[in-house]
């Protein structure tokens, strides 16, 4: 019973640490860019969209396919540079340990 107890106690330190991170996360915020920084965005360690950059010189009529394809290149490379963080930080808790492919913390 012992090692019961010791493995409930650990998993609650590793819950513990998990929210921990999680708000971390929530105030992390990453910047993707594109166009050698013509569009730049910024996001959350949630995912949750908060500045959008763009040169002036992308405005113009004829630039407008351009941007489009620059704006959805930043997004990605935010998004991207979020997931890194995040299994950065969470490997941090786990120890290291490997999760099976497409298993995700938090649940």
């Amino acid at each position: 019973m012992k090692n019961l107890g010791q493995m409930m106690k650990q998993a609650q330190e590793m819950q513990d640490k998990m929210s921990e991170v999680q708000e971390k996360l929530a105030q992390l915020e990453v910047t993707g860019a594109a166009g050698g920084g013509m569009i730049e965005v910024t996001m959350t360690g949630k995912n949750e969209m908060r500045r959008v950059k763009i040169d002036p010189e992308l405005t113009r009529s004829e630039n407008l396919e351009m941007l489009e394809d620059l704006l959805v290149a930043a997004v990605n490379d935010a998004r991207a540079k979020v997931e890194a963080r995040v299994t950065e930080k969470m490997s941090e808790i786990t120890g290291g340990l490997q999760l099976p492919p497409g298993f995700k913390l938090p649940f």
